[in-house]
């Protein structure tokens, strides 16, 4: 079974999810905190041991006229830094409108408190790493 990590960056938090190709879904996980805009290693390092990924997804932001936000070149480098650091494959993807969908679907949950950025963040990388898995073949 391949297993694969997904990642909604941000320059704050990152939200992280699992997922695998047998059924095509996707995990919340956790939300890692930065520091200092520096990701936090450790706190990945530690997943990718946990899960064992034989991949990694990032969702890569886009406007909504299809061009990348200003702030893709930090996930471009956060993708180059995941594949030098671990020496996975990084698969970039279209991330619009998943935190949008993401808050929409904690939101719409009956009897649930209102839902917590972390939790917004970790359920938007799993809504990225479903996005990319559902696209293979």
């Amino acid at each position: 079974m391949t297993t694969l990590l997904g990642f909604d960056f941000g320059l704050r938090k990152i939200g992280v999810a699992v997922g695998q190709m047998v059924t095509r879904s996707a995990t919340p996980l956790a939300t890692l905190r930065s520091r200092q805009e520096q990701p936090d290693w450790s706190g990945i390092t530690a997943l990718i041991k946990a899960w064992q990924p034989n991949a990694l997804v990032v969702g890569l932001p886009f406007n909504m006229d299809d061009t990348e936000c200003d702030w893709s070149p930090r996930v471009h480098r956060f993708a180059r830094q995941l594949n030098g650091r671990y020496g996975l494959t990084v698969h970039l993807i279209d991330e619009r409108l998943t935190s949008i969908e993401a808050r929409h679907q904690l939101g719409a949950r009956p009897g649930h408190k209102l839902p917590t950025r972390e939790t917004v963040d970790a359920l938007a990388a799993a809504l990225i790493l479903e996005t990319w898995l559902c696209e293979q073949p």
